[in-house]
């Protein structure tokens, strides 16, 4: 595969703070790839040194051939950002925000793709309403129209989906997966899991470090642990009990827990055993693939 983004060695730092720490990956042609981590991971510093926003303390990229830190303004135009907080103009219409984005890329005869763009995001019926009185997700929708309006070959995704509702939600991934089969190369933040999950691969980020970086089905099968899905009651009484008696990585899940072992045939007699010490209803269990979110904890942990 033909990598777009080489990532070498970037180190960014705030103060003391170490928010990147010397990352080294590549994003190929055509994937989705996902930076995946909880707030403060350094997940948007990273993004936003990629676009040029912010200059790195060490190390360097290089973004579809062009240098970095010599050549920002031949990457520019070939990218598109959508920030966290994208910047649209609440008392100009749809219509009118993606001309004026259009005018700030120098997109001339910008119509027929405007009318392209909308039609995609399903935002035509609503062309007319101002910006201001869009919902949340048709927001995100219109922000996005406006990041392709010069048709990017990389587009860059800061938590796009973050404070939008389900449905929206829904809507934004059949976007990108369209965006995937007309060629362009997409590079997210998120702290979904889930989300990631649809990500051609992915980098687990934690405290400015990569802990892991591979297709999702890699990432689980590198876990090498059984992950015991357990319905119980009371449900907080049994998470306190298995943390604070054993060393099996314990995560809690509505009514259930996710207990991840080495070995179900020797470890599971041991949370049976406590169970029935400290009169805890088990009314289910069963051997689960590892979610990413499984992953994810035991590294840290790790």
């Amino acid at each position: 595969m033909e990598p777009l983004i080489k990532i070498k060695s970037l180190k960014k730092k705030y103060g003391e703070l170490i928010a990147v720490n010397g990352v080294s990956y590549e994003v190929n042609k055509g994937e989705m790839f996902g930076l995946v981590g909880p707030d403060g991971a350094g997940k948007t510093t990273t993004m936003r040194m990629l676009v040029g926003l912010l200059n790195p303390d060490e190390g360097n990229a290089e973004i579809l051939g062009h240098d970095l830190l010599t050549q920002k303004n031949l990457i520019k135009d070939e990218i598109g950002y959508l920030s966290q907080r994208f910047s649209l103009y609440g008392d100009l219409s749809i219509d009118e925000n993606i001309e004026f984005f259009a005018d700030i890329h120098g997109v001339k005869n910008f119509e027929q793709r405007r009318n392209e763009l909308l039609e995609f995001t399903r935002l035509t019926p609503f062309r007319d309403r101002l910006a201001d009185k869009l919902s949340g997700g048709m927001k995100q929708k219109l922000a996005l129209a406006c990041t392709l309006i010069h048709k990017p070959k990389i587009i860059f995704l800061d938590e796009p989906t973050t404070g939008v509702d389900p449905v929206s939600r829904r809507d934004f991934w059949k976007i990108l997966s369209n965006l995937l089969k007309d060629g362009v190369t997409i590079f997210m933040t998120t702290p979904y899991l889930d989300e990631a999950e649809r990500c051609s691969r992915v980098a687990l980020m934690d405290k400015g470090a990569i802990i892991s970086c591979d297709t999702p089905k890699n990432v689980k099968d590198s876990m090498h642990m059984q992950v015991i899905e357990i319905v119980c009651n009371p449900i907080r009484t049994a998470y306190n009990v298995l943390k604070s008696s054993t060393n099996f990585e314990v995560q809690m899940y509505g009514d259930r827990l996710n207990v991840a072992v080495n070995d179900y045939e020797k470890d599971y007699p041991i949370i049976k055993d406590l169970f029935e010490k400290n009169s805890i209803v088990e009314t289910d269990k069963r051997i689960i693939t590892p979610s990413l979110e499984n992953v994810f904890i035991h590294f840290m942990n790790k």
